[in-house]
């Protein structure tokens, strides 16, 4: 079992930038693909982003692809989401899971309590 603490969220003017961290307890977030997702107001949690156990393979949703950057450092147990000419429609609390797929959604779990970023316009 992994746990998950997500940090990094705030208030950003459009166009700004923002890096999200999460740090996991465990000695399985060496062997688990991460992935971020998020949720806004009203609205189903979604996929944003995964990487591999080893960093070397990632994935996407179509609207981050080019201003999301996915990360992870395996020696700190953290896994990083930067976040680059953020809009407003990327407002949503984020929060990070393990896995076992990067290309299958529903093998996340193990979510951290989310961080909330809001884009102000």
């Amino acid at each position: 079992q992994v746990q998950l603490v997500e940090s990094g969220g705030g208030l950003v003017q459009a166009g700004g930038s923002l890096r999200l961290s999460c740090v996991a307890s465990g000695r399985a977030f060496r062997n688990s693909a991460m992935g971020w997702f998020r949720q806004a107001p009203g609205k189903e949690r979604e996929f944003v982003a995964a990487i591999s156990w080893s960093g070397t393979s990632t994935n996407y949703e179509d609207s981050v692809k080019g201003r999301f950057t996915i990360s992870r450092d395996n020696a700190k147990n953290t896994v990083y989401l930067q976040m680059n000419s953020l809009k407003p429609e990327d407002t949503a609390v984020y929060y990070c899971a393990a896995g076992n797929n990067i290309w299958s959604i529903t093998s996340f779990g193990s979510w951290g309590q989310g961080t909330q970023v809001t884009v102000s316009s």
